[in-house]
């Protein structure tokens, strides 16, 4: 009996590891975040002077005292890398959320202004993705001068694209509903059916697909950065310390572009994590699987 009673007890413990779907979802995206969170916390509370420069400690490889060592100006490259993540992030997240209204206004007006505006603005979505991101991002920044400016507004106009294309798709799923039809018949106006029948149900689409976009247009960002074409020399973005690293690497000094290029791949794949279990999150047959 006393066995009996240990072999439901120690079940009982393995219960505990074999979580559903969901559960291991929610506890990936808890993870995440934290890590997102850390990051953008620690580069906020971080000062400028912190990465002052310090002839007496420059080209030092990684050790207890600079774990990511430091520049040929003595800066300590760990501070830089999370001053950089956390700008980087920043410009990131109004970029991406520029993007998203976009993507969101022009869906929403291709599904329900008419065949006409329909045909325009597909035809408009067709030809932004037929041309790389990234090209139409460099044309942009260069036009209009670079610099934060150049780059935010860059990052917004480039990236919304495939999400309108994807809300248009579930916009005119929706208006064919029995409920839109009802209200329609009952006299609600065309902006009354969209505020409260269509655009409460492109809040989740809405939400996945801007932290989908999000990896990207961080990656975009500090590849423009990286260019020259983006943020100023003088801020500590990732693109610049990696433009700034290529020149020191032949001499030995691997640190100053692994490091800051690892965060920034860890950073983008966390995000994308974080994506694509919240798509499973609100999958009603794939979330509670095991």
């Amino acid at each position: 009996m006393i066995q009996n009673l240990k072999e439901e007890q120690n079940k009982s413990k393995l219960k505990w590891f074999y979580l559903n779907r969901r559960q291991k979802t929610l506890f990936t995206i808890i993870v995440a975040a934290i890590l997102l969170l850390s990051v953008v916390v620690g580069g906020a509370l971080l000062d400028h002077d912190r990465i002052a420069t310090n002839l007496m400690e420059r080209n030092l490889a990684p050790s207890l005292d600079h774990l990511f060592g430091t520049d040929w100006l003595g800066r300590d490259m760990f501070i830089r890398t999370i001053m950089g993540l956390s700008l980087s992030m920043g410009v990131g997240l109004i970029g991406a959320i520029g993007s998203t209204s976009i993507a969101l206004i022009i869906g929403m007006a291709a599904a329900t202004m008419g065949k006409t505006a329909d045909r325009v603005l597909s035809w408009l979505i067709d030809l932004f993705l037929s041309v790389p991101h990234l090209v139409t991002l460099i044309l942009i920044s260069f036009t209009l001068g670079g610099g934060f400016k150049g780059i935010v507004i860059g990052l917004m106009l480039t990236h919304w694209p495939t999400l309108a294309r994807v809300i248009r798709a579930e916009v005119m799923q929706v208006r064919s509903a029995e409920y839109v039809q009802i209200s329609r018949r009952m006299g609600k106006s065309r902006w009354w059916i969209a505020g409260n029948h269509i655009f409460p149900h492109l809040i989740p689409q809405l939400f996945i697909g801007f932290m989908l976009m999000f990896p990207h247009v961080i990656l975009h960002e500090a590849s423009v950065t990286f260019l020259g074409l983006g943020l100023s020399p003088h801020e500590p973005a990732i693109g610049i310390i990696l433009s700034e690293s290529m020149k020191y690497l032949s001499s030995g000094m691997w640190w100053l572009a692994f490091f800051p290029g690892l965060c920034l791949l860890i950073v983008v794949r966390t995000f994308e994590a974080i994506g694509e279990n919240l798509r499973l999150l609100i999958d009603p047959v794939r979330a509670n699987e095991k």
